[in-house]
């Protein structure tokens, strides 16, 4: 394992925790049982900075991903989520003055936010990802979006952007210190570009024990006062910080600065926070998944049908880390492009929510909290009323 801070340098980082034989990937579309089953596994070993507050997977091999066109994490056919995301693409809109402005995307999935912000501010953009599917997301006849099938790299620097953002990429990225070094280095002297960056909160992870969102692609995991100071010593100057969507993310505004920033913002005063949470993090996750395989064997023993719903990431991680899956014999998915795949690790079979109406499980247990009352809609919808549960 490599013990060094990949967002500082320093080292060595605290090992708190540890789960072996993680599918290295969640999201990858699988077309067999078979195959889902022996999908390539990998090692977390969370380790904590004491100096800056990152927390990295130390066990982190990248050779063991990949990222291309069966990578597949759309969350837009969530009305839930689509509210969240116009409300998002207006606020940056009002909060930057991006009207007529040029706007790059590092890790734009498919372009679905990308595109919103060029629409709603008559914005012309560019997007980077390699997983990139073509015609997926429909732009208006005057949208002004190209995409570019590639990791974003210094080599594009020639790209310049009044407004550069990157949502739920960053903590995909091992050597995060390098990355947003490299970024900066690509803005240059320009001084006059936005910054937006959106990744999940490890507070809440630690404080909730949310066990669902440790997962092998996320290798790197911030706090809003760790993100922001990877950001402030590495030639931004942090002006905005805060959490949102029932605080699973948290969202930093910064400007290019060209000396290591002086200025902090009350929200980074985090670190003793950390320590704390970190130190508690280990036993009272225990406990949690221990009463998450009572439940699951309490269900099985009544002989109560369950299913989840979200074969994701969320997903996978639930079903792997309480080793209950064997109770559970449906997942479902709202996206179709999901639809009829397997589940990394675990082989479950993702089917649609119209297969609830055959299959009339008796519980419902929802991988995000945040679709509760959608993922109801729905079922109520069928004239479905099972037990709803969620993490």
């Amino acid at each position: 394992m490599d013990l060094t801070c990949k967002a500082c340098g320093s080292g060595p980082v605290e090992v708190f925790y540890e789960l072996e034989n993680v599918p290295a990937q969640s999201v990858l579309n699988i077309t067999s049982r078979e195959k889902a089953l022996a999908f390539p596994r990998g090692k977390i070993a969370l380790g904590f900075c004491n100096e800056c507050g990152f927390i990295s997977n130390a066990a982190f091999e990248a050779e063991l991903l990949e990222y291309d066109t069966g990578y597949e994490a759309t969350q837009s056919y969530s009305e839930t989520f689509n509210q969240f995301a116009r409300k998002q693409a207006q606020d940056l809109i009002q909060r930057h003055n991006l009207h007529g402005k040029k706007i790059l995307e590092i890790g734009c999935g498919n372009g679905e936010f990308l595109t919103l912000l060029c629409e709603l501010g008559d914005n012309r953009g560019v997007g980077f990802d390699p997983a990139y599917v073509e015609g997926r997301v429909k732009c208006g006849e005057n949208a002004a979006v190209n995409f570019v099938k590639d990791y974003y790299s210094e080599k594009y620097s020639h790209y310049k952007a009044d407004f550069l953002y990157c949502k739920m990429t960053l903590e995909h990225i091992a050597y995060a210190g390098d990355f947003v070094r490299m970024v900066r280095r690509a803005i240059g002297s320009s001084e006059r570009t936005a910054i937006f960056f959106q990744v999940p909160d490890v507070t809440r992870i630690l404080k909730d024990c949310a066990f669902e969102d440790i997962y092998y692609e996320h290798c790197s995991y911030f706090s809003p006062g760790s993100l922001a100071r990877l950001f402030g010593r590495n030639g931004f100057e942090v002006t905005g910080l805060e959490t949102d969507y029932a605080d699973q993310y948290v969202m930093i505004d910064s400007k290019p600065a060209g000396r290591v920033s002086q200025s902090f913002l009350p929200e980074e005063d985090d670190l003793a926070t950390l320590r704390n949470l970190v130190s508690a993090f280990s036993e009272a996750l225990t406990a949690k998944i221990s009463r998450w395989q009572e439940r699951i064997e309490r269900l099985a023993f009544e002989g109560r049908r369950a299913a989840i719903w979200g074969s994701g990431s969320k997903g996978v991680s639930f079903l792997t880390t309480i080793g209950m899956a064997h109770h559970i014999q449906y997942a479902v998915d709202i996206n179709p492009f999901r639809q009829g795949t397997f589940m990394a690790g675990t082989g479950h079979e993702i089917m649609s929510p119209e297969f609830m109406k055959e299959y009339r499980p008796d519980v419902v247990i929802v991988m995000n909290a945040v679709y509760r009352e959608e993922i109801a809609g729905t079922l109520t919808g069928m004239n479905l009323h099972p037990e709803i549960l969620a993490l």
